[in-house]
């Protein structure tokens, strides 16, 4: 792979400008196919195999009128201080604001207040439900400002006027805060690098990393419905690792030429070294992340594989188009003359290996402590609750959440999130039958406000009623309450023969949160066996990938265990800008367990690298973590703090699912980079010395050797002696490979 790579770079270094033109092709058609082909994206997602999924297809064929899948919008109106809504005037406004709405685009139904009896027992508030005849994201800008200007007009009458659903969800627009995190990421690449041109190299390389990703998911929306956060997270992840991998390669080829290179062989041997550890580490970062796929849930499945062709086309770029620009600058990306000879040898008066040598001194209480204080940081996750966005979770001065509050205040908090049975027998009298059971029996249920009359489709074999919960949609006491539904839904079942199934947007959401939780340690279980293997193959070694499996678990753990009790419990949420706090988003859960590991790997696979390449060389095992250490650690410090900015940036969202994966992955990288990768991971290897390289000899005779070092001079190879499980380990010389 090496010898590949190395003719690789060094073609791409000398036909810079045919490697650079083909990349400008490429923007410029994918550009092209993005914004000819590009569709608006779709924020409604499915279930497939889900009870309340299968409910909600059905709903659709037997109900159109009342399909889950349209648009919906709440207008809640409050009367004035001391006045109620059945009082001529402001009866006559709200049937007023009922009448224009009827007259909006893209509205199907319009449920007229008064005539449905849904004013609260004081009379001072009624909420008209609104139904379209197509998805959240097919309303038009024309529908929404018509909606708007109803609310506009209830409340020049003088009454209180919020609107909730989802017809007033829009797709998210690129958020400008995110701009921050490419300022944070240029200076960082500037203080470590020394040189505008080195500096400026890995943000073009990210430009067309992410340029090349985004056009390829906005053509993809043309044949597939994709998410809004699709193409967020594409580009949040894609913008972090172009950049980090464009470093290490920029920071290896610097490294060649201060050592005496000639410019297109230190392209050659940088792809080949550096570009190797790259080529892996965005590998497995794909392998997770198409790994979505497992879970079942297709929005996680088109968010894994849009940041995944991100991610690849990153790597791509970074290792073509970035040797080229190297070779188009010249030795304009070289530092500054003081600088060179600290960095091409590693100064060993330097804070980085005194921190080495510190850890490799003092590894036990150092390994310790370390590892006991993410465990008590992790501590906060055995409380963890996952649930999915609604209403209540808007912003608090959003009209959404003043809807939500304001329908809590006159009807209770379930009135926010009724549940739809279905009810579908093989006969009209039988459905009628099994109905008027099931609204008896669910009515007298616990936690049970009312659950109407029935209605039926034309055959008179499928009933639909609604149950409204006395708790919130997104309440543990919703969550039982469907179950104690659908346990009796077997009994009618037994007694009748009809089946009787949930859905609604209330139930939907709590089956994908429970789908995705179940997902959550299978998925876990295999990114951390996939861990395992990928560093077997590459290091050849046992202890090595067992020590990133769990210094991965550890961070994972400590990452979720800050989300919670920011997100969740409130700790410090107005510092970064957490408006309201409740369930951690179940989609950001197992979409940051792919990313995690992925970047774990990656800053792993960077720092072992250059270990085992100087072990291999022939240094002690201890000087060799120290000599690799110092020489991996400032980049690989530098690479972690501009991903920190880049998803930092995106803290400052509005979007609460942008915001909340930009803070756990800022975090994640802040805890994985620096204490286990910097702190746990030296540790380890000083405790385990020439036995952190052992592998059986039988294992070692099977497993193919991917050469990650890039063809040093030597490779590890176990003495007899240590094959057997005793004795220390030895490099053995091999030819150089070209």
């Amino acid at each position: 792979m090496a010898g590949f790579l190395y003719r690789l770079g060094r073609f791409s270094f000398t036909r810079r400008w045919v490697v650079a033109a083909l990349w400008v092709v490429a923007l410029v058609l994918l550009g092209a196919g993005g914004l000819a082909l590009g569709r608006s994206t779709d924020p409604s997602f499915s279930v497939p195999g889900a009870e309340s999924q299968r409910a909600a297809d059905l709903l659709s064929a037997k109900f159109p009128q009342v399909s889950a899948s349209g648009a919906t919008a709440r207008i809640v109106v409050e009367a004035p201080a001391g006045q109620t809504l059945t009082s001529a005037a402001n009866l006559a406004a709200v049937e007023k604001l009922v009448a224009e709405i009827k007259t909006a685009p893209q509205v199907a139904t319009v449920v007229d207040p008064y005539q449905a009896h849904v004013v609260n027992q004081t009379g001072t508030i009624v909420y008209i439900q609104v139904a379209y005849t197509v998805a959240s994201n097919s309303v038009t800008d024309a529908a929404r400002a018509a909606l708007q200007n109803v609310a506009a007009d209830g409340r020049k009458a003088g009454l209180t006027v919020e609107i909730g659903g989802s017809t007033l969800r829009v797709a998210p627009s690129s958020d400008p805060t995110m701009l921050i995190g490419v300022l944070i990421a240029a200076v960082i690449l500037f203080l470590t690098l020394g040189s505008l041109w080195a500096a400026g190299l890995p943000l073009m390389v990210a430009i067309f990393g992410i340029g090349c990703g985004l056009s390829g998911i906005a053509i993809a929306t043309h044949f597939v419905d994709l998410t809004p956060q699709t193409s967020t997270l594409a580009m949040m992840l894609g913008l972090a690792v172009a950049i980090d991998y464009s470093l290490f390669i920029v920071s290896r080829y610097r490294h060649e030429l201060m050592t005496g290179r000639e410019p297109a062989d230190a392209a050659g041997r940088a792809i080949a070294s550096a570009g190797s550890a790259v080529l892996f580490a965005g590998s497995t970062v794909v392998v997770a992340l198409v790994a979505l796929l497992v879970v079942g849930i297709p929005i996680l499945g088109q968010i894994g594989l849009a940041a995944a062709f991100t991610v690849a086309v990153s790597v791509c770029v970074a290792l073509t188009l970035l040797p080229a620009l190297l070779g188009i600058a010249g030795r304009l990306v070289q530092p500054a003359p003081g600088a060179r000879d600290a960095e091409a040898n590693g100064s060993e008066k330097g804070i980085v290996h005194r921190w080495a040598r510190f850890i490799t001194t003092h590894r036990v209480p150092v390994l310790a402590a370390a590892a006991l204080s993410l465990l008590v940081v992790a501590t906060p996750v055995l409380g963890l609750q996952l649930g999915l966005p609604d209403d209540s979770t808007a912003a608090p001065s959003s009209t959404q959440y003043k809807a939500y509050q304001l329908l809590s205040k006159g009807f209770g908090p379930g009135f926010n999130g009724p549940l739809i049975v279905v009810v579908e027998a093989p006969s009209g009298a039988v459905a009628k039958t099994a109905a008027t059971e099931a609204i008896a029996t669910i009515g007298h249920l616990p936690g049970v406000v009312v659950a109407t009359q029935a209605l039926y489709d034309s055959t008179g074999e499928t009933a639909l009623f609604q149950v409204i919960p006395a708790s919130g949609p997104s309440s543990q006491a919703t969550v039982d309450l469907v179950t104690a539904i659908r346990n009796a839904g077997q009994t009618l079942r037994s007694s009748t023969g009809a089946s009787l199934t949930v859905t609604g947007q209330t139930a939907i959401n709590i089956d994908t949160a429970s789908i995705m939780g179940g997902a959550l340690i299978p998925y876990l279980l295999v990114v951390v066996g996939l861990a395992i293997l990928l560093l077997t193959l590459v290091f050849h070694s046992i202890v090595v990938p067992v020590k990133a499996a769990l210094g991965f678990v550890l961070s994972l753990g400590a990452t979720l265990g800050v989300v919670v009790a920011v997100f969740q419990w409130g700790w410090l949420d107005s510092l970064f800008g957490v408006q309201q706090t409740g369930p951690i988003i179940v989609l950001s859960t197992i979409v940051i367990i792919g990313i995690v590991f992925g970047l774990a790997m990656d800053y792993e696979v960077f720092l072992v690298s250059r270990m085992r390449e100087e072990y291999a060389a022939g240094a002690e095992a201890h000087a060799a973590i120290e000599s690799g250490f110092a020489h991996g650690a400032r980049v690989v410090s530098a690479a972690a703090l501009i991903m920190i900015g880049v998803f930092g940036g995106f803290v400052l969202s509005g979007n609460p699912l942008v915001k909340e994966i930009g803070f756990t992955l800022a975090v994640a990288v802040l805890i994985d980079a620096f204490v286990v990768r910097m702190t746990i991971v030296p540790a380890v290897m000083a405790i385990a010395g020439d036995l952190a390289w052992w592998l059986p000899g039988w294992l070692r005779r099977v497993l193919p050797s991917l050469d990650i070092e890039g063809g040093q001079r030597h490779s590890v190879t176990p003495t007899p002696a240590a094959a057997a499980g005793t004795g220390t380990l030895v490099p053995e010389p091999v030819e150089q490979e070209r």
